[in-house]
């Protein structure tokens, strides 16, 4: 308890008084008990067509319509510009953090450099603070780059968010 490690574990009751990031999604808001918790770091994870860019893209105009600034770390440059602002997303409060574009056949042998870089500009942007969503989309990298990380990477991302008023967010 000393060490916060029972912090990974989601506990709605831990989370009461705690004002969360909505995502724009009533049903998902309700499910996550008011949005993405703030201070922590959630995984969005999801096969293709699965949703998960349309969840960050709501996730990402609510928190500009509420007036945050809101981080993107694109790990393989796939974000649209254009589909984010037809979206809602005042891109006028983004930060986006463009990594190589890549090919499926380049991402498996280039990867790791790029998810390394993309994993140090989460750091710095969560450490920075004044963001209230930063993303960091990893869809598409391959499980090699991961395991390349250190173990103890995650933990320390969760370390440097907590007691942020900041959702950190990992889609893959």
């Amino acid at each position: 308890a000393a060490r916060r490690l029972d912090a990974t574990l989601a506990r709605p009751d831990s989370s009461v008084g705690v004002a969360g990031a909505a995502t724009g999604i009533d049903s998902l808001d309700r499910a996550l008990h008011g949005g993405w918790r703030r201070g922590e770091v959630s995984e969005l994870i999801g096969g293709p067509s699965s949703g998960r860019a349309s969840v960050l893209a709501a996730t990402l105009a609510a928190a500009s319509a509420r007036g945050e600034i809101v981080a993107l770390v694109d790990t393989f440059d796939r974000a649209d510009p254009v589909t984010l602002a037809a979206a809602g997303v005042d891109l006028s409060r983004v930060l986006w953090v463009r990594g190589p574009a890549l090919g499926p056949s380049a991402r498996a042998t280039v990867a790791s450099p790029a998810v390394l870089r993309a994993v140090r500009a989460l750091d710095l942007i969560v450490r920075a603070g004044g963001f209230g969503v930063v993303a960091l989309d990893l869809v598409g990298a391959p499980a090699s780059a991961l395991r390349d990380l250190a173990m103890s990477t995650w933990l320390r991302l969760a370390q440097a968010n907590a007691g942020r008023p900041t959702a950190c967010l990992l889609i893959g």
